[in-house]
């Protein structure tokens, strides 16, 4: 990729602007960049900060990001290959339903530290260095465990279903204007009698949504309640595989 200078030259009658060390600033480096978009995607989500707000951050000018690692989309990968390495890998010795129980429960913490990865990392996948040895391992045990060909098949069904569980949460919080949570919408569904079962989820979600706490524990009960089904299912699944 062509170089780009860090600061424009000086138009006629201006001052050369004097360089980042004369300013008392830091050198720009791609890992400061990654480290400031790291930081906005904590703050406001992956999807909700602009190339000229991460060159705001690290106070340089738009054209040092795409000099130092490239538009944004690579940024994006950066920072997934940064939070792909934060995911901590079970023991390769654990049985197969321990080892992603583990895995999946440690997951979505760092996922969700991140709002708007867990969107992108099944998207990326193998592309990303640092997901590689998760890959690896997690379709390694899933084999040794007895689901041969079925093994990949398996390793996407969980590690899909725990991103799309955390990428649903991501959008809960990101946009709360647009969730219809409230007790009243709810309270209304809950006395439909000629539609038992619209009434019976009116009346599940209005006891959630009106106590916070409950709320707030909601998504990790669902969470770990899916990926226990899906477990369980495929350990059914093992005993087609080996009648």
């Amino acid at each position: 990729m062509a170089g780009a200078p860090e600061s424009p030259s000086p138009l006629p009658g201006q001052q050369r602007p004097r360089s980042r060390f004369a300013a008392g600033l830091p050198a720009v480096t791609a890992e400061r960049i990654v480290d400031a978009a790291l930081r906005l995607t904590v703050e406001r989500g992956l999807d909700s900060w602009t190339l000229r707000q991460l060159a705001s951050a690290v106070e340089a000018y738009p054209a040092v990001i795409y000099h130092h690692v490239g538009d944004r989309e690579s940024v994006v990968r950066a920072v997934i290959e940064r939070v792909g390495a934060e995911i901590p890998l079970p023991d390769a010795g654990l049985h197969w339903r321990d080892f992603y129980w583990q895995l999946l429960a440690d997951l979505r913490v760092v996922l969700r530290r991140y709002p708007g990865v867990a969107r992108r990392f099944s998207l990326y996948g193998p592309l990303i260095p640092s997901i590689k040895p998760l890959i690896d391992r997690g379709v390694r045990v899933l084999q040794r465990d007895g689901f041969g060909e079925e093994s990949v098949t398996a390793y996407n069904l969980l590690l899909g279903t725990a991103a799309a569980l955390v990428s649903k949460e991501d959008d809960h919080f990101a946009q709360p204007l647009i969730k219809p949570d409230s007790p009243e919408v709810y309270a209304e569904a809950r006395d439909t009698e000629d539609q038992p079962g619209l009434a019976a989820l009116g009346r599940n979600v209005y006891e959630r949504v009106k106590d916070p706490e409950r709320l707030a524990a909601h998504f990790t009960e669902f969470y770990e309640y899916s990926v226990q089904v899906a477990i369980d299912g495929l350990e059914r699944r093992l005993t087609r595989i080996h009648p």
